[in-house]
């Protein structure tokens, strides 16, 4: 065998199936130009257009979402409702429960201060027995009287004297019942004492003496 085809490495012989037919070889037309590589940014767009529009909600999906909101919202207008009338109902109470406290309030202050207008009247009557209506202490006195009649009528206290009407026992206290000629049985024929209401309420029975 020849010096020069004993230095040949077997390794670097081809085998002939090894060899590419001329049909697997890319014709020069099959190789993609450079133009026509997609650039990494639309390669991205693309990708955000596909999953845009595969996350897309469908129509029915889109009416359940309405569904609930609108859900949501009726609950929060009922509780928004509800809320506004017990705001309301403890407001009316709150005034309610104001009056009332103050209508007890007056109403003790007012028996505190009958005791101390009573004896002003007698003081008055007994002024008048004594006195000439035109004494400087007789003018006082009525207009002492005056002042407190007027400062009861602010607040809603009223005197009433029952003289001639028909017994009740819910207005008047009758200490006594007697035969009176001329009245008929049943009758207020006396006063003793006036009695005084309070925006209408009885704040004291007045102390009559009934005809019999």
């Amino acid at each position: 065998m020849p010096a020069e085809e004993q230095g040949v490495d077997e390794e670097q012989v081809v085998a002939p199936e090894q060899v590419a037919a001329p049909e697997q070889v890319a014709a020069p037309e099959q190789v993609a130009a450079p133009e026509q590589v997609a650039a990494p940014e639309q390669v991205a767009a693309q990708a955000e257009a596909e999953a845009e529009v595969e996350a897309a909600p469908t129509e029915e999906d889109t009416l359940a979402q309405l569904r609930e909101r609108a859900a949501r919202s009726d609950e929060y207008l009922g509780l928004a409702q509800r809320t506004q009338a017990d705001f309301e109902n403890f407001r009316k109470r709150m005034t309610r429960d104001v009056r009332a406290a103050e209508a007890r309030g007056t109403g003790r202050l007012a028996k505190e201060l009958l005791p101390a207008l009573d004896n002003l009247e007698r003081s008055l009557a007994a002024g008048d027995r004594t006195m000439n209506d035109e004494h400087h202490l007789i003018e006082g006195l009525r207009l002492v009287r005056a002042d407190l009649a007027a400062a009861f009528s602010r607040i809603g206290i009223e005197s009433f004297v029952p003289k001639g009407e028909r017994f009740d026992p819910v207005e008047h206290d009758a200490v006594a019942q007697q035969p009176f000629e001329g009245a008929e049985p049943g009758t207020v024929v006396e006063v003793l004492q006036a009695g005084y209401r309070l925006n209408g309420a009885i704040l004291r029975p007045a102390r009559v003496i009934v005809a019999g």
